[in-house]
């Protein structure tokens, strides 16, 4: 197989942290709007994402629409899973964030002890693009828990938390640039921090002036960071600039 994951621009960054807040707002909209509540969500955007997740698999190499829209989904889900935690079995969110973190610890411990690397440069085989996935489901699912109880438990606000994620985001690309923080580590740690990140703007947009936001709703901050994901997704399938063409290798 072909690198199954695109290549880290901006433009990797500026589609992650959109399909983060669409995770957010997405999944206020479809329980509150939609009118399906917080379990049939669940269900519903969990079977589709399974969908999609066979059909990336069964690829040999990276296709943006495919990838990016499991993003999407994942983001969802992942916020749906900590939303049942805390909603319909009443777990604290700072049990959530301390857990979920642990949960993504072992899944790194795991899938270096297997592969020797966390590289997502070298996701050309099935065992570990299932690590990535994981990997990845767990930071939303973290990102959500961590965004939450800063916003809401703490009592920060919502657009207060994006300041404070956004900065140490930046401290992160600052130290892996000028204090030669590890590639890896620099890269995993951004994309945790995106969760919080991108869920507090799209809370600051869609939420009520009363409530801190800016009164947008949901329906409209969700079509609208859609309709700019599309968009950028459409331009990487054409022009490509996010491919990787490096080619299966044997573990060392």
């Amino acid at each position: 197989m072909l690198n199954k994951v695109p290549e880290i621009t901006l433009y990797f960054w500026v589609i992650k942290i959109l399909c983060t807040t669409v995770g957010e707002t997405g999944s206020d909209y479809l329980q509150d709007n939609a009118g399906l509540g917080l379990t049939k969500t669940t269900l519903i955007t969990g079977s589709i994402l399974i969908a999609v997740l066979i059909a990336q698999f069964r690829l040999r190499r990276y296709i943006a629409g495919v990838y990016w829209l499991a993003v999407v989904l994942i983001s969802v889900v992942g916020t749906e899973i900590t939303d049942n935690l805390s909603d319909n079995y009443g777990v604290s969110l700072i049990v959530t964030t301390v857990g979920f973190a642990i949960a993504l610890a072992i899944v790194f411990t795991i899938w270096f002890w297997s592969e020797r690397t966390l590289s997502i440069h070298t996701i050309v085989t099935s065992r570990r693009e299932g690590f990535y996935w994981l990997a990845v489901l767990f930071t939303f699912a973290l990102g959500t828990a961590a965004g939450d109880l800063t916003a809401e438990r703490l009592s920060i606000g919502y657009w207060q938390s994006a300041v404070m994620f956004g900065g140490i985001i930046v401290a992160v690309f600052v130290a892996h640039l000028r204090f030669n923080l590890n590639a890896v580590l620099a890269f995993w740690i951004a994309y945790i921090l995106t969760r919080p990140f991108g869920a507090s703007i799209g809370d600051y947009l869609s939420q009520a002036k009363a409530d801190g936001g800016r009164g947008l709703g949901t329906t409209t901050t969700s079509f609208v960071f859609l309709g700019t994901i599309l968009a950028v997704v459409v331009f990487l399938s054409i022009t490509k600039l996010d491919l990787t063409e490096k080619k299966q290798t044997e573990p060392a």
